[in-house]
């Protein structure tokens, strides 16, 4: 009955073999990537064993590009980029420019052409966004000035890659060969194709994305929503390829852009994620499939040399243009190690240069070794930071001579809001109203989670921070800024997956305190166990109205009724 199932073995085989390797590099604390990259090479023709399909693994694998590119584009903030613009725009550009310059000098020492150099250099510049994030969220950095000025660094980047993915097939078309003028004009058309996408998609899908996705959430179906999710960003990517003659990456992430500016952000953010990662997984999978492990012994010169600009070129670049725009040795360091990686992007221009001949056979092979080396040493690197400060700092002379004598000031302005108590309330119904009125009156900034739509265009109108998203999801509760928030408050009872909000969030604020509301006291357990810090139940709170109006009819004191209702609180709730 089922004769053909490569699509079904190749799937199964790609993933079950990144499950394992992902486990095992993660419990030696290294960068899942790594594991499935060597996934890659297990299930690969070029090892023995289990073969899968690299044809339908590469298929594959641009669906995980489309929805990396997809989420790219939802998480793009410009303000993110404008907080840091003074180091990360100059900084970032000359990195590439460097890492370009050296991968272009040390493959045509190699005997390649200046062109098949130059993709290389480009596809080594760019950092891995899984890598650098996980790298500073491990470390604890991420919301430092280091990590700040790194993910804006990381933003100019991306917006880079996405020029380069536009700028690569004109480059590499055949008119590269017939003078100046058929490449300007190659390179003017291709321009001309881009702005044209651009505005369609903005103009037309800025109108158009924001009401289907209105009208599909009014139904209040999660399956339809995750589903035009999906159609929205495979349909444009694949339109801006057939129509417009772009790479889908582009037209994936234009489609996020859309979106992200829209009241759905977080909620599509959310809805992709799980699509996104397993995809990008077989991403990583596929590129692996086309390492060689025969060619090592042919290739490793070419390894080498492109890990010692990863690691040495790269970061070296970084730790100058850092230092030079005057920020201390601590920061410059920081920003130079975390970026001293290749990762999603790298393969993805490579790829692309690839597939359009312009990289020699064997170059992937290169780029994934070297991968594979820099993600692995990478977090190492980044630890011994603190050891090469402390080294420094017992050496004044040394200290006065790398670190500015006036350090720049922190040029990332708080967040709107950051600097003021907040408290996140989910669910805006009369309770929620209520609990709202009382924070604004104590100087305490609600911000509200809501899955009504209505009801957050309609708080946004009157100036209220309100976001449209589920409150059991990571994404919308760092949105809603759980890291600094003062109180998480459940006011409504019908909340999904209230434990599994209430664990997010003491994983990303500890110390926060969370109050839980509950329709039966047989809840209660399991939302205490999640960690909430006061649990409110309707039945509960009958319980003690009920006491206190009985034993004031009986004409029992203040103090009585105050007894009474504690030991009936310890009865309810056991504390």
């Amino acid at each position: 009955m089922h004769e053909n199932l490569d699509l079904i073995f190749t799937f199964t085989g790609g993933l079950t073999a990144a499950l394992i390797f992902g486990y095992i590099t993660t419990r030696l604390g290294l960068s899942p990537i790594v594991g499935y990259l060597i996934a890659g090479i297990a299930v690969s023709t070029h090892t023995p064993g289990f073969d899968a399909d690299e044809n339908l693994a590469s298929q594959m694998a641009e669906i995980g590009v489309i929805l990396l590119m997809f989420g790219v584009g939802l998480q793009f903030h410009l303000k993110e980029l404008l907080d840091v613009r003074r180091v990360a725009v100059p900084g970032a550009l000359a990195q590439i420019a460097a890492a370009t310059a050296l991968g272009a000098v040390a493959m045509h020492a190699f005997g390649w052409s200046w062109n098949a150099g130059i993709v290389f250099g480009l596809a080594i510049s760019v950092a891995s966004t899984v890598v650098l994030t996980r790298v500073l969220s491990d470390a604890g950095t991420l919301h430092t000035r280091t990590g700040h000025i790194a993910i804006g660094w990381l933003v100019v980047e991306d917006l880079f890659t996405v020029v380069a993915l536009v700028l690569l097939p004109a480059l590499a078309g055949p008119a590269l060969g017939d003078g100046p003028g058929n490449l300007a004009a190659t390179l003017g058309i291709a321009l001309l194709k881009l702005v044209a996408l651009v505005a369609l998609t903005f103009l037309l899908g800025g109108y158009v994305i924001p009401r289907i996705l209105a009208y599909v959430a009014r139904t209040g179906s999660r399956e339809l929503f995750t589903l035009t999710i999906l159609v929205l960003a495979l349909g444009i990517a694949v339109g801006s390829a057939k129509l417009f003659g772009a790479s889908m990456a582009l037209g994936a992430f234009l489609a996020g852009m859309v979106v992200n500016q829209s009241e759905f952000s977080n909620r599509a953010a959310t809805e992709a994620l799980p699509f996104r990662d397993a995809f990008a997984v077989l991403f990583f999978v596929s590129v692996g499939m086309l390492f060689e492990p025969a060619r090592l012994a042919l290739d490793w010169p070419l390894i080498a040399a492109t890990t010692a600009i990863i690691l040495i070129g790269k970061p070296l670049a970084a730790l100058v243009v850092v230092r030079v725009l005057g920020y201390p040795l601590a920061v410059a360091l920081g920003v130079a190690i975390a970026l001293a990686q290749i990762g999603e992007f790298s393969f993805i221009l490579a790829s692309v240069g690839a597939a359009m001949k312009v990289l020699p056979e064997g170059a992937v092979n290169v780029l994934v070794s070297a991968s594979i080396l820099s993600i692995t040493v990478n977090p190492l690197f980044y630890k011994a930071a603190p050891a090469i400060n402390r080294w420094v700092a017992r050496r004044p002379r040394l200290a006065r001579w790398l670190n500015p004598p006036e350090p720049v000031e922190n040029e990332e302005p708080i967040a709107d809001g950051e600097d003021e108590h907040h408290a996140i309330v989910v669910g805006y119904g009369p309770v929620g109203r209520t609990v709202k009125r009382i924070l604004t009156r104590n100087g305490i900034r609600p911000i509200i989670v809501e899955m009504n739509l209505e009801t957050v265009r309609s708080l946004k109108k009157s100036g209220v921070t309100a976001i449209y998203g589920e409150a059991a999801k990571r994404e919308t509760l760092v949105s809603a800024g759980i890291a600094t928030a003062e109180a998480l408050i459940f006011t409504a009872s019908n909340v999904n997956n209230v434990g599994e909000a209430i664990r997010i969030s003491r994983e990303l604020n500890p110390g926060i305190r969370i109050l839980a509301r509950a329709n039966y006291l047989t809840e209660t357990p399991a939302l205490d166990r999640a960690g909430a810090s006061r649990i409110v139940t309707a039945e509960g709170e009958v319980a003690l109205t009920m006491t206190e109006f009985v034993l004031r009819s009986l004409g029992a004191t203040p103090e009585q009724i105050d007894r009474e209702r504690e030991e009936v609180r310890k009865e309810l709730f056991g504390d």
